[in-house]
């Protein structure tokens, strides 16, 4: 039951290695939100002291995926549907701009990466290979926010990447969502490669937009089940 949490302890980075296993372990549900993260038990499933765990719930705090709660202590923060809409309004927004700047920008070579790692995104869903398309998807929107020279938003970005990743592995693990991705990013695609700034824009907001319909959607699905059981 615990060996997917279970870190090499001879690793030279372990806090971190520990960190993208906890992280892992809630974008798949392994801790549900809501789901209190206990400290001692948490030193068990994955072999490292206190002091490790204790290390990586305030990191995680931070990131908005752990909050910490009066009496209870660290829990799995809970998906708030406004919180989730804002996100997905920042996302958009952010996202079409520089999916915008590197369509008009954007060199050849940045056109060519561009290309390679949808390329790796597409075999990957695929395979139902979830975590290489959740990997590949972030060094996409790296690229193209780079190609578009749009740095500082970049960084605004990496803030929001935890709870970003969190609502995308939901998504893009969904029944049929990796089809109608691929096809949205085409689109986004084809008018990067056309320099076609406007095209773009409008790619990205409706691939972003859509993204956040299968997120709310999934989210509301799991408090109705969370709410029948209470009723039960």
């Amino acid at each position: 039951m615990y060996e997917l949490l279970k870190v090499d302890r001879n690793a030279p980075t372990l806090r971190e290695l520990t960190l993208g296993k906890l992280r892992e372990a809630i974008f798949q549900g392994y801790f549900k939100p809501g789901s209190r993260l206990v400290e001692r038990a948490l030193c068990d499933q994955l072999g490292v002291s206190r002091t490790v765990v204790r290390e990586v719930l305030r990191h995680l705090e931070a990131e908005g995926l752990v909050t910490s709660v009066a009496h209870q202590g660290p829990i799995v923060a809970i998906l708030d549907t406004a919180k989730v809409k804002e996100i997905y309004e920042i996302r958009a927004l952010l996202e079409a701009h520089a999916a915008k700047a590197c369509a008009e920008i954007a060199d050849e070579s940045t056109i060519a990466r561009l290309k390679d790692i949808r390329a790796v995104i597409e075999k990957a869903f695929a395979k139902n290979d979830f975590h290489r398309v959740l990997e590949y998807t972030g060094h996409f929107y790296e690229a193209m926010f780079v190609g578009g020279e749009k740095y500082v938003t970049l960084e605004v970005v990496k803030s929001l990447n935890a709870r970003i990743n969190s609502l995308r592995f939901r998504t893009i693990s969904s029944p049929r969502r990796g089809d109608e991705s691929n096809k949205e990013m085409r689109k986004l695609m084809d008018a990067i490669s056309r320099h076609d700034g406007l095209a773009a824009f409008e790619a990205s907001m409706a691939h972003v937009e859509r993204a956040s319909e299968v997120a709310l959607a999934s989210i509301e699905k799991l408090e109705a089940l969370e709410s029948a059981a209470a009723t039960r």
